[in-house]
């Protein structure tokens, strides 16, 4: 059986969606190193809406291993990390 996964959930002044994005991609490039943190998982949420959340990151499985770090519900094809990323048209 596998030990339960614990979440830390961290409240922010911040007052839009685009700007919690921002500081979850911060951290995200600050902490990236460190293993027991799961930045894929990442999803925010109103803090009177705790229970509706939105994933930060697409985060799909990819061929060959790692996880596509590219914004959820992004268009195209997934990237692997560290990979070229998509031009927008």
């Amino acid at each position: 059986m596998d030990d339960p996964r614990w979440v830390i959930h961290l409240p922010t002044t911040l007052t839009s969606l685009a700007t919690v994005v921002a500081l979850a991609a911060a951290l995200r490039d600050s902490l990236g190193h460190v293993d027991v943190l799961d930045f894929g998982e990442v999803t925010v949420s109103a803090e009177d809406d705790q229970g509706r959340r939105t994933r930060v990151w697409c985060d799909a499985r990819l061929p060959g291993g790692g996880r596509c770090p590219l914004p959820a519900a992004h268009a195209g094809p997934c990237r692997p990390p560290g990979g070229a990323v998509p031009r927008r048209r």
